[in-house]
């Protein structure tokens, strides 16, 4: 691993949502910081920055990653998607968000970027969740408005419109 100097800023190349960008960042600059502050990646929020409540989720090269506790340097080279890559276009809401807003499932919205990222993750990768399986991964987030059920309502009804969109053939 290349020793980055303690003094000075460094250029980090990534891709966010699909985009190529570039920035600087100190060597000790969180990912959190760089996305809202040099990249304009307001959805990713910061609460505890100690990794609890899973605010500042985003996706790394494919991993679920706490932004908070990684330092942007790390990423470069990287693939990132936060929040705002979730919307097909930006007058479009995704099929998760729009489950949210149709179950209410937030409040003041300060955990709901990193819960629909982590959800949004999950989801690919298990179409058909039971219940105890999104409260299970709902375990790594705080949410103190909602108390969870319109989430895991709203959850559940994204897995299965999924499902029910892939059976439908384009006709």
């Amino acid at each position: 691993m290349t020793r980055l100097g303690a003094n000075g800023r460094h250029p980090v190349r990534l891709a966010l949502n699909g985009k190529p960008v570039e920035a600087e960042a100190e060597p000790r600059m969180l990912l959190s910081d760089f996305l809202r502050h040099q990249l304009g990646a307001t959805g990713t929020h910061v609460g505890c920055e100690h990794g609890v409540c899973g605010a500042c989720t985003v996706v790394v090269d494919g991993m679920l990653t706490r932004a908070c506790l990684t330092l942007a340097v790390q990423v470069d080279g990287c693939d990132i998607r936060t929040v705002e890559g979730l919307a097909p276009s930006p007058d479009r809401l995704g099929a998760l968000q729009s489950a949210f807003r149709r179950n209410h499932a937030l409040q003041c919205g300060f955990c709901t970027a990193g819960i629909l990222m982590s959800l949004d993750h999950y989801l690919s990768r298990h179409p058909a969740p039971t219940e105890d399986e999104i409260r299970d991964l709902l375990s790594g987030h705080l949410c103190r408005c909602t108390g969870y059920t319109p989430i895991i309502q709203a959850a559940l009804e994204a897995a299965q419109l999924a499902i029910a969109t892939e059976e439908t053939p384009d006709a």
